[in-house]
């Protein structure tokens, strides 16, 4: 048995209406759980005998980038292979100034969502920014990729910089998209 903690406004997303999201992710998984609603807790029951360990993991991901703040729908695609959530924290870029986590909260979306909307365009890789973290969603090529796009960021540099990165790595993306190991 395992526990994850979420934040308590995400519990709703979590079981979805009427339990379907619930429902959904325990049907892929074929993997139970239990969400205390008042704590924010979710404890999986993978001690079945038949259970998945690798399939326990995947779920806590699930879990925990809807948790983040992905959509449900988003955030199954950790049950594929070679899908990984990577959660950047803010807090390590700004050091104790608080005040700085909306200034680049607001640089990571960009006007209008404009950049978080070409990090996902260019990488293929999920993005959201809920509370104080940068969570990822991609495969094992273009997750590097997202993530290094927006340390970029968080570190100072300007967009045009990112985005001329972002078109360097293309080719590179598409050849990995074709299924050819690089």
């Amino acid at each position: 048995m395992r526990s994850i903690r979420i934040p308590q406004d995400r519990v709703g997303t979590i079981i979805g209406t009427k339990g379907e999201t619930k429902k959904m992710i325990q049907n892929i998984s074929g993997i139970n759980f239990d969400v205390d609603a008042d704590e924010g807790e979710i404890i999986i029951h993978d001690e079945a005998e038949n259970a998945d360990p690798l399939m326990a993991l995947k779920i806590m991901d699930v879990i925990k980038a809807i948790g983040r703040g992905f959509a449900p729908d988003r955030a199954t695609r950790l049950f594929d292979d070679d899908e990984y959530l990577e959660i950047v924290d803010l807090k390590e870029f700004v050091g104790g100034r608080n005040n700085q986590l909306s200034r680049i909260r607001g640089r990571l979306i960009g006007t209008g969502g404009k950049t978080r909307q070409i990090i996902e365009d260019l990488t293929g890789c999920y993005m959201t920014i809920y509370g104080n973290t940068v969570a990822l969603i991609g495969n094992s090529i273009s997750l590097p990729v997202a993530k290094h796009a927006v340390e970029l960021i968080l570190n100072g540099s300007e967009h045009a910089t990112v985005y001329h990165y972002l078109e360097s790595q293309r080719p590179r993306l598409r050849i990995a998209e074709m299924g050819f190991d690089l």
